[in-house]
């Protein structure tokens, strides 16, 4: 039996290169490995909600950007399904029962959560919901019974506080649910990649992003706008390496082969860093070669995301047959749980049954 996959987006935006080196490539060759059984694609639209509570229609109109940006990158719903959240009302109630397994304490130390509301300056005034976001995605993970979650580097914690949960669950309760384990991007420059700005993280309230949907034009003044090295101001000065946005995506997204296509008077990437490290090279030359590798990146994706355009109608109802799959297999976990919990009094016949005999002799 092979693996199942759980993971998703939140619908605040449209996608960028960032979720495509971190997750989104990473996933369609999961997709087409064969090597998993059930693929789950959630548009996270209940946790986007959370710290979008007073604009529901930001969220709302993005639930569409991101399935058109799946499906443009190769995730194919005959493989997987594309499910949106708040269709999956199952795991809501999961969520309520994993509650009671997490101290506040506990949320307070999660990493992911205390820079999360550093970054959006809650302090003490941060939304109950968004705080106890972590135990959702347990919910979320738990409820497809996955065994692989591929994430960003920053999910880490996120996956951690899920295996708490799990293995609480479990020893209270019996073996329910499935202990998931972390998929972080093999290459180390897609674990984090940087904004155009040089920023730690691309970020789309940061505006330093380059969109997966961004039009050849738009991404050519990204690149050549990007950050470099500043003390790189001649051609003949020695360039550093490290903290040059530039290279980072070099990293991230060039092979031997660009360079025959794109820079022939280089062998690779090592051998242009060696010049550039040397002085020679000029950072305008490197930026036109990474505008290569990134327009011939994004170029079928920007076709494919075309032609779904034309049939917005059918991207809305993959995405309402993939939540009606997903909600059949959360109901299946669901029941699970609630019969190792003893709160399946409905469907218990032999409690029905105690309790009919303990009565009887009242009569």
């Amino acid at each position: 039996m092979g693996g199942i996959i759980l993971t998703g987006d939140r619908p605040t935006g449209r996608l960028h290169l960032g979720h495509y080196a971190g997750s989104l490539r990473r996933r369609v060759e999961l997709q087409n490995s064969g090597n998993f059984d059930e693929l789950y694609f959630m548009i996270a639209d209940v946790q986007a909600l959370t710290d979008n509570f007073d604009r529901p229609q930001r969220v709302r109109q993005n639930v569409i950007e991101v399935a058109l940006d799946w499906l443009s990158c190769g995730i194919d719903p005959s493989k997987a399904s594309l499910f949106v959240q708040s269709y999956v009302t199952e795991l809501t109630e999961m969520t309520i029962y994993f509650m009671n397994l997490v101290t506040v304490s506990r949320l307070e130390r999660n990493p992911t959560v205390k820079s999360e509301i550093q970054m959006r300056q809650f302090e003490r005034n941060i939304p109950a919901g968004f705080f106890c976001y972590p135990i959702s995605q347990a919910s979320d993970i738990t409820a497809f019974k996955a065994t692989v979650v591929p994430v960003g580097e920053d999910q880490a914690p996120m996956i951690e506080q899920t295996r708490e949960i799990v293995h609480k669950f479990n020893s209270l309760y019996g073996e329910v649910l499935v202990m998931p384990n972390i998929m972080l991007p093999d290459n180390k420059a897609c674990m984090r990649l940087p904004g155009t700005d040089g920023k730690a993280k691309m970020s789309k309230s940061l505006g330093n992003c380059i969109y997966l949907s961004d039009d050849r034009e738009t991404v050519r003044q990204k690149i050549m706008s990007m950050f470099t090295d500043p003390t790189h101001i001649k051609i003949t000065d020695p360039g550093k390496i490290e903290g040059n946005t530039v290279f980072t995506y070099l990293d991230a997204f060039c092979s031997d082969e660009h360079f025959e296509r794109y820079l022939p008077e280089f062998a690779c990437l090592d051998d242009l860093k060696e010049h550039y490290q040397k002085g020679g090279v000029g950072d305008v030359k490197i930026k036109k070669f990474l505008n290569n590798i990134i327009q011939e990146t994004l170029e079928p994706i920007r076709q494919r995301r075309s032609e779904f355009e034309k049939d917005i109608p059918y991207v809305y109802e993959i995405l309402k047959k993939g939540s009606d799959r997903a909600r059949e297999k959360a109901g299946q976990t669901l029941y699970e749980m609630r019969s190792a919990m003893q709160i399946n009094y409905f469907d218990d016949a032999e409690l029905i049954r105690q309790q009919a005999e303990k009565y009887s002799g009242n009569e």
